[in-house]
């Protein structure tokens, strides 16, 4: 037989079979692992209800001996610990690369098991019929086909509305997927965001198609191809776009030149299915690529439908106009206050963000760029102000409304001014103008802390649009006894003391409608240079702030002597320093060794935060010897900051 007739027989009677089913098994493996994260998901939630129901309900004999099982040994509590060791052992422990690449346990091990996954079925039974070892151009052909069978889950993990959330509630933009492994009642909201895991999987992907590439260039003499085939230049059009898209995504690409991703990313990604689909159309293999234009055309059409529902005034679904229109204040140099009166059908959760369109800031009109929402969504917190202005109210009048009732029902975000769309947003506070807003979401999962004795929230700077809604909430829920939590408290970093005006008319009266059955602490740390900084606030005989000339003329007010004094006049403020960052080792440890029952713990700021916060969660205080001794049952969300 000769050689060419022996090629022949293998591709039919291996390659083809191999490059079918393969993919296929691939994907079965994918599938199982998503369903039994969506099984201990789910499974989770209803455990939690049906705690949250036993702690709201608990009997004479538990709630006297609440606190004396704290330090008794007890074997019962060996579940309780391993599950706590596995926490600290699995979102913890950290990889730490640099200052910015932190990566936890889990998520070494998620992305390991994949590429090991991939690699696996694309190097397998790599033999002929007669069981010699196959030419490069078989195995190069199935390291193509098992790459190409990724394309729907990776383009499904880049939409914010897909199956994937829906079945294991994991978010586009908040959960990494261990994260919700959930037999261990682990809800985090890591860097290892769903999006994250879409970028490891197309950069798996993309390593297997430069393979492939590579081993066709070689052999390219020996097939006697010619560029004239349009299958084949289209394949290196395909592989061009793709190697930029892998290049504008790197992490230090995407903080400095944000803006660049996002146009590059979505030509690029255009570009690549378009001639992927082209390109594997000759060998029969597009079956792997149409179904990534009918998911990205399913969240596209999603996304429009909320966006009129919820923007309908702009659409004209209903007479006047402006009632959606935003106010920008300046608060700081650094960052800008958005206020607009929310849509009435358009309800979210405490942590959950939006994606605005402002057409007259944004260089491209449909632009959308997320920001936390700052602000909650509850009637206790409401004043007077009307939640929806009347068809007759004017722009100021729905403005003057709004100012009376910050971060309650209306929308607020906090936004750091960087560069390209946040630095015209600022241009724009300046002058505390107006803007048109089209607002898409909620999105992103909203932690249940309704079934835990003890919530720690901790932020630094900005981070306060996560830590703050959930604040509320806590307060708003043990009001209306739907929440155990016996002690909330609140940790702010920030840079100067003017800072504290961003929020503090909110704390003053969040505190005042807590229940006395609530015990609250709020500790603000200035770390700013004593140049920039105020004395100590818990004196009531302190000056008043004095801001720079330049920034009050940009619209940045002082804050009010009297607001100050009686924010620090609370019994609840434990500490406003004037220089130092806050130890959160000392602090979060002194609050383990204080808490008995379950333990929450929200930080939201800058990776330093996030890191100090998971270093002192791990051993011993957390370990299986603290728990059995009855100790907290300890746990971490991490939500994530910036574009990264």
């Amino acid at each position: 037989m000769s050689s060419s007739s022996k090629s022949e027989t293998d591709r039919l009677t291996l390659l083809a079979p191999r490059d079918l089913g393969y993919p296929e098994q691939v994907w079965y493996a994918l599938a199982s692992f998503l369903f039994v994260v969506g099984c201990f998901q789910w499974g989770s939630f209803i455990h939690s209800k049906f705690a949250k129901r036993r702690r709201l309900e608990p009997d004479e004999e538990t709630a006297s001996n609440h606190i004396h099982r704290k330090h008794e040994y007890s074997l019962r509590r060996v579940p309780l610990a391993f599950i706590n060791f596995y926490r600290v052992v699995a979102f913890r422990w950290t990889l730490e690369i640099g200052q910015t690449y932190i990566f936890n346990m889990a998520e070494v091990f998620i992305t390991l098991a994949y590429i090991a996954l991939l690699v696996t079925y694309s190097c397998i039974n790599g033999t002929s019929v007669k069981g010699s070892k196959l030419p490069s151009p078989f195995w190069s052909s199935r390291v193509a086909v098992v790459a190409i069978s990724q394309f729907p889950i990776l383009t499904v993990l880049g939409t914010k509305n897909n199956f994937v959330s829906l079945v294991t509630g994991i978010s586009y933009d908040r959960v990494g997927v261990l994260n919700y492994f959930i037999i261990f009642h682990q809800r985090l909201t890591l860097d290892a965001k769903l999006n994250s895991i879409h970028r490891m999987m197309a950069r798996a992907c993309f390593a297997l198609l430069l393979i492939h590439s590579v081993s066709e260039a070689y052999n390219y003499p020996h097939f006697g191809s010619t560029l004239d085939g349009g299958w084949l230049r289209v394949g290196i059009a395909a592989m061009v776009a793709f190697s930029i898209l892998i290049i504008v995504s790197l992490r230090p690409i995407r903080l400095e030149a944000y803006e660049l991703f996002f146009y590059t990313h979505f030509f690029a990604v255009l570009i690549f299915l378009i001639g992927g689909y082209y390109h594997t159309s000759a060998s029969n293999q597009s079956v792997w690529v149409w179904p990534s234009f009918v998911f990205w055309a399913f969240d596209r059409f999603v996304r429009v439908v909320r966006l009129v529902v919820f923007n309908h005034s702009y659409f004209g679904f209903k007479s006047g106009s402006g009632t959606m229109d935003a106010t920008a204040e300046l608060l700081s140099e650094n960052v800008v206050r958005l206020r607009l009166c929310r849509p009435q059908h358009f309800h979210w959760s405490p942590g959950q963000s939006a994606y605005l369109i402002i057409p007259s800031v944004s260089t491209l009109p449909f632009e959308a760029h997320p920001f936390t929402i700052a602000s909650v969504d509850s009637n206790l917190f409401s004043t007077t102000a009307p939640e929806y202005p009347s068809e007759s109210d004017t722009n100021k009048d729905i403005q003057a409304s709004a100012s009376s009732a910050p971060h309650w029902k209306e929308l607020v975000f906090l936004i750091t001014v960087q560069k390209g769309f946040t630095k015209k947003l600022k241009a724009v506070a300046v002058r505390r103008g107006q803007v048109k807003v089209f607002i898409d979401g909620p999105y992103g999962p909203s932690p249940d802390l309704n079934s835990y004795d003890a919530c720690v929230l901790v932020a630094g700077g900005c981070g306060v649009s996560h830590t703050l809604p959930v604040f509320l909430s806590v307060i708003e829920r043990v009001r209306n006894g739907e929440s155990s939590c016996s002690r909330v408290v609140f940790i702010w970093s920030i840079r100067e003391a003017a800072h504290v005006q961003w929020i503090e008319e909110t704390l003053i009266k969040a505190v005042r409608l807590a229940p006395s059955s609530l015990t609250i602490s709020i500790r603000i740390f200035i770390t700013g240079s004593a140049a920039t900084s105020q004395p100590d606030l818990s004196s009531k005989d302190n000056p008043a702030f004095s801001l720079p000339d330049s920034m009050e003329k940009n619209g940045i007010h002082k804050p009010s002597d009297a607001s100050l004094a009686e924010l620090s006049s609370l019994g609840t403020v434990g500490t406003i320093k004037v220089h130092g960052r806050p130890n959160l080792d000392a602090l979060l440890k002194e609050e383990i060794n204080m808490a008995s029952g379950r333990m929450s713990v929200t930080v939201c700021g800058p990776h330093g935060i996030a890191r100090a916060v998971r270093h002192a969660l791990r051993f011993p205080e957390c370990g299986p010897s603290n728990i059995l001794n009855g100790g907290p049952s300890v746990t971490l969300h991490v939500a994530s900051f910036g574009y990264a």
